[in-house]
């Protein structure tokens, strides 16, 4: 518990300060995230039978996020001539492999693409929502502070009061009423926010809150699915005492391309 305690102090201190230090360390920190979240993907995907192409989809992972990124800082559309030849190369080196299975080498390395790096792409969008180019850390570390609020009053809830499962056949520990204290603590979390961050109202933080609550949950529930097709119990062993890094960002995969969305029609 100690050791879980300090691991979990570490851990915010270094997210809250990706946040802090500037644009250039919140992208490189980022992007460093992302690639080390797909190769514990492929890594998974690996403990279960199969080769995924680690190199050339790690590459591709890199190219992706460096391209949404510096676009947003310059205009960049011409570099995205780059990505459709790092994908195809995916499927071409699954050509020099003696593999029984090379379309689901080639299927899983491009699902890692999907679930552990276009995520980061759009959370790190999120903190050039404006469409100005400049740099706003408000709402990056605003979805942090939500994510781990509705987690936080999840566990608590849920531990105390968790009756009914939520999803027992995938996350036996979830509950409806833990669930719906995460939805509560972090409405709560988003109505202090917005005292501080006045770019959006009120309301707009809380509908925020909501999608992390739920996506966010979803999130947690498709990752659970995904390590028991492989049956692992954690994605891996970065972080002493709370498994890899897709189990702390389970949920940030899946709601922040939707809070992402959400702030783009409200601000265009």
């Amino acid at each position: 518990m100690k050791q879980r305690a300090i691991t979990g102090l570490f851990f915010i201190i270094v997210m809250i300060g990706s946040n802090l230090l500037g644009p250039y360390v919140f992208s490189v920190f980022y992007l460093l995230l992302s690639l080390f979240c797909l190769l514990e993907f492929y890594k998974l995907v690996k403990q279960g039978g199969l080769e995924p192409e680690r190199f050339t989809g790690g590459l591709a992972g890199v190219i992706a996020f460096l391209f949404f990124a510096a676009n947003c800082y310059f205009p960049a559309y011409k570099f995205i001539l780059l990505l459709p030849v790092l994908l195809s190369f995916i499927a071409i080196g699954e050509l020099y492999k003696k593999s029984a299975v090379p379309f689901t080498n080639i299927g899983f390395t491009y699902l890692g693409l999907l679930m552990a790096v276009v995520p980061f792409m759009f959370f790190h969008a999120m903190a050039f929502t404006r469409g100005d180019g400049v740099f706003n850390f408000h709402v990056p570390l605003g979805f942090l502070i939500m994510l781990w609020s509705n987690d936080t009053g999840a566990y608590l809830v849920g531990s105390k009061f968790g009756r009914n499962k939520l999803f027992e056949r995938h996350s036996p520990k979830k509950s409806w009423e833990g669930f719906i204290g995460g939805i509560l603590i972090c409405a709560l979390a988003a109505y202090i926010l917005s005292r501080f961050y006045v770019e959006y109202s009120v309301l707009q933080w809380i509908i925020m809150s909501l999608i992390i609550s739920n996506f966010g949950t979803l999130g947690d529930l498709v990752e659970s699915m995904f390590k028991r097709s492989l049956n692992v119990k954690d994605s891996g062993g970065i972080l002493p005492g709370h498994g890899g890094l897709l189990d702390r960002f389970d949920g940030l995969l899946m709601a922040a391309p939707i809070v992402y969305a959400y702030l783009y029609f409200i601000s265009n």
